[in-house]
């Protein structure tokens, strides 16, 4: 999607040492908003996610890649040498952000913790996504998404108690702590505005998927119980005889009365068993099996009609390579390529701004392609770009 209008980060410069998800999430939030957003990589290896598919591992192609990194720029400096570090110190002299995702201590042991670099630049915000915090015991263990799932006990919420132990398919965690880190860098950039100094904040996985649970942790921690939207007696997903329907069995006077019209049932609310709640959820498996069993007898869109002419929640269960060619994915403009007709495509920003709108400004870049550009902008002669080059500084 292309704008006219000035983008609300347009001006705003990015060091982005993340890598992965958590880090470059937020960054692409920001890119997409018209920040520069310049990413640090290892000479030769680059951001992991370059290679973490057999791919397009030495290109800018990599499917996983491109999912993260539309509208950066690259330059690849090996920090080993005393002449890297001083490369980065005199971007950080222009920049407003740094962003990293590594482990607790190590930007610190690189020389570029956050007390070092407000020396440079007091008004620099540095953003720090970590695996489980900065402090106690795990902080410096390795995090990762499915570590996140197990320790914060998302991996063990099931609807129903028979349903065995999984991992989530999708990077929640890091996706939730990616848009947890755009927030606190936001909040950091207006409250700068009001002080003239930058700040260091952070957001770990652990922390963001406790916050992701606030409904159940406030029932456990006020009731001591247990509480799903999803395991409600009435709710869940049913075979149908050509795919499936899922149904939330809620937020009405009397959802039994309307599900049994739709499923051409007698009206079980009428039943004492099932007249209220509590006796719903102690007679759950019976209703569920009632509902399995008419749900099998016909197609999918003709249990959907059914649903909708009582207003009940539902929708059918699809794959993501229905959800992407589905006619609401295409009023959103949820798909989107650098240019039109571009076969690498991607998902682009949930966010509706008008005028100030997502743009794609370009591609996700090679490793280390824009290095002499970026450094050219910060001020380094033509000479002293070509002898980083020569002393192996930049790649």
């Amino acid at each position: 999607m292309q704008s006219d209008g000035i983008q609300p980060l347009s001006g705003i410069r990015v060091i982005d040492f993340s890598q992965v998800m958590l880090g470059p999430s937020a960054t692409q939030v920001l890119a997409d908003y018209g920040a520069d957003v310049i990413k640090i990589e290892r000479p030769g290896a680059g951001d992991l996610s370059r290679s973490s598919i057999p791919d397009d591992p030495d290109g800018p192609n990599n499917p996983v890649f491109r999912s993260l990194n539309r509208n950066k720029r690259s330059i690849a400096l090996d920090l080993r040498q005393d002449e890297g570090k001083q490369v980065v110190y005199e971007l950080i002299r222009g920049a407003d952000i740094v962003v990293n995702n590594f482990r607790a201590g190590v930007m610190e042991r690189m020389g570029f913790g956050y007390a070092r670099l407000a020396e440079i630049n007091p008004r620099v915000i540095c953003a720090f996504g970590s695996g489980f915090g900065q402090a106690g015991p795990l902080a410096y263990k390795g995090g990762q998404d499915i570590l996140a799932q197990a320790l914060s006990g998302v991996m063990m919420r099931k609807c129903n108690d028979d349903e065995p132990l999984t991992i989530y398919a999708t990077s929640l965690c890091d996706y939730s702590a990616g848009m947890h880190l755009v927030q606190a860098i936001l909040l950091a950039l207006l409250q700068r505005e009001k002080t003239g100094r930058g700040q260091q904040v952070s957001v770990s996985l652990f922390e963001s998927m406790l916050a992701m649970q606030m409904q159940e942790a406030a029932m456990w921690l006020q009731r001591g119980r247990d509480f799903s939207w999803g395991a409600y007696p009435l709710t869940g997903a049913f075979k149908t005889t050509d795919g499936a329907v899922v149904l939330v069995g809620a937020f009405k006077a009397n959802p039994l009365r309307d599900i049994c019209a739709a499923l051409g049932l007698p009206d079980l609310s009428a039943d004492p068993r099932y007249s209220d709640f509590a006796g719903q959820v102690k007679h759950k498996a019976e209703l569920q099996a009632l509902f399995r069993e008419r749900f099998a007898t016909n197609t999918t869109e003709h249990w959907l009609a059914k649903l909708d002419e009582q207003d009940l929640l539902c929708a059918p269960v699809l794959t993501l390579s229905d959800a992407l060619v589905h006619e609401q994915t295409k009023a959103n403009g949820s798909v989107v390529s650098h240019e039109p007709g571009d076969p690498l495509a991607l998902i682009g920003s949930p966010l509706t701004m008008d005028p100030s709108a997502f743009r794609i400004r370009h591609a996700p870049p090679a490793l280390g392609a824009d290095g002499d550009a970026v450094l050219a902008e910060a001020g380094f002669p033509a000479s002293r770009i070509r002898a980083l080059r020569e002393a192996g500084v930049l790649s």
